[in-house]
């Protein structure tokens, strides 16, 4: 039987970062501006400002590239572990 603290310990896998802030800052728009140019609402807005989102919305993410004139890579970035985390696929080779 397997320990209980293997079934419950989570690995760090890195973290997904949000970068519209600074996006916004960059084009001088503020969230109120891209809220009705994206038709999208305020909240939802506010929730990717300050990196609080906790699914994509792949539709919101087209607007917000569409509008901003940017690319997915300049509004959200994989940032990796700093910790020595092993990934499965090192050296996996496809059949």
């Amino acid at each position: 039987m397997e320990k209980l603290n293997e079934i419950t310990t989570t690995k760090d896998y890195g973290i997904i970062k949000i970068k519209l802030k600074e996006v916004l800052d960059e084009k001088s728009l503020t969230r109120y501006q891209l809220a009705k140019l994206t038709n999208t609402r305020f909240e939802v807005i506010n929730k990717w400002y300050w990196g609080e989102v906790e699914r994509i919305d792949t539709d919101v993410l087209a607007r917000f590239c569409f509008v901003l004139n940017c690319n997915v890579s300049d509004l959200i970035e994989y940032e990796a572990s700093s910790r020595n985390v092993s990934n499965p696929l090192r050296g996996y080779r496809a059949p």
